[in-house]
């Protein structure tokens, strides 16, 4: 019989057991660091008590010293919190799983996260495409119980690109998804103009293309009050060649302030794409999906070829300052350096009153290698 058992308390950590060895456990992204590390060791103790070494933390957030100081065993596979991770780390944490859970029946795996949920609905979601490949009969009800685990916990939280990301991990491995290996360039990206984004009017955008996390191309800031279009085509001079995971991200230049905010966000695969467009609606969208501002009929496309040369087709795109340090700010350049957990931080233990109880202030001291960018990168 499945076990299923979930330990709440005010909502600072939920621990689920899925299936009787598979484990989630979820913290709130706003927890405070101080009750986070408190309720890390109690889990890490009832884990041990209950599993002794059998257990093996798979860390779906950014890697924390913390976390391998209290467990034995962890394996890191974090990636930004409501994105979809790269194809081939949904694998990668499968493969993992498997070799683990496989080698012993006694061993149990422990899906971590402190963030939004969708992470590990993405990978509970993917193992069980993956699991139902070389499993029998007996895997029947471990199907179900995850099945149920990602509608009645994690459906809601995840994002359109974790979704697609999920379909293209079940398509690769049923054979419904033919791969794609032929070069892919991108020649232009068309992208709804939105004349009253910002109170008052006025819409400023500018895209951000990322390849594997990297950053590969910035775009102007354009205008498109100045034509009556309803899209914008951005236009890639030369054309870009893309290979792998891909994102783009739309932002909105903010005009009264040195401030940006994303108005949409897509997530996918080059070896997914077939064809010379790509359309993507307004559900198919990290962050419009869910913003009035944007239109229920607006859409953005993205044309490729499979060779470099230029596209002939007309841009409205104005140039806007693009040395602007707006426009510059990255936003995954400080990925997995958690400010409190820093091994350059100091851990500054003081007793609290006369009660004689510990507690632990964590001091950051400044990285020598790290660029300070001010609060605007947190937006991306």
């Amino acid at each position: 019989m499945i076990m299923e058992q979930v330990m709440e308390r005010h909502y600072d950590i939920d621990l689920t057991y899925i299936t009787e060895r598979i484990i989630s456990v979820f913290f709130m992204p706003e927890l405070e660091e101080q009750r986070y590390h408190t309720e890390l060791q109690e889990m890490a103790t009832m884990l041990k008590s209950k599993h002794q070494d059998k257990f093996l933390l798979l860390n779906l957030s950014e890697k924390r010293h913390d976390i391998t100081r209290l467990i034995p065993k962890v394996q890191d596979f974090g990636w930004p919190d409501l994105h979809a991770p790269p194809l081939d780390r949904i694998c990668t944490v499968c493969k993992a799983m498997e070799t683990w859970l496989s080698a012993d029946p006694n061993n149990v795996a422990v899906l971590h996260c402190k963030g939004n949920k969708g992470k590990t609905g993405v990978i509970v979601a993917a193992y069980m495409h993956y699991s139902k490949i070389s499993a029998g009969a007996e895997q029947a009800l471990t199907t179900l119980a995850m099945r149920k685990f990602c509608e009645d916990k994690v459906s809601s939280s995840l994002q359109p690109s974790q979704n697609r990301y999920i379909y293209y991990f079940g398509g690769l491995l049923s054979g419904a998804i033919k791969m794609n290996s032929s070069p892919l360039f991108l020649h232009q990206i068309h992208i709804p103009s939105l004349p009253n984004f910002q109170t008052g009017g006025g819409y400023f955008p500018f895209l951000k293309i990322y390849q594997s996390l990297q950053l590969i191309y910035t775009s102007c800031v354009s205008n498109p009050q100045t034509s009556r279009s309803r899209k914008l085509c951005v236009t890639m001079e030369p054309a870009l060649l893309l290979k792998g995971d891909i994102m783009v991200k739309c932002y909105h230049r903010r005009s009264q302030a040195a401030e940006r905010e994303v108005v949409f966000r897509i997530q996918f695969h080059t070896c997914t794409i077939h064809g010379a467009q790509l359309w993507f609606g307004k559900k198919d969208l990290d962050v419009a999906c869910t913003d009035d501002r944007f239109p229920s009929d607006a859409a953005v496309e993205f044309i490729f070829s499979t060779r470099p040369e230029k596209i002939n087709e007309p841009s409205v795109k104005v140039n806007y300052n693009a040395s602007d340090p707006v426009v510059r700010w990255d936003s995954y350049e400080n990925l997995n350096v958690h400010h409190q957990d820093s091994p350059e931080s100091k851990i500054v233990v003081s007793l609290i009153g006369g009660s004689g109880r510990l507690y632990s202030h964590w001091r950051q001291q400044p990285h020598p290698h790290r660029r300070q960018v001010g609060k605007p990168w947190l937006n991306g």
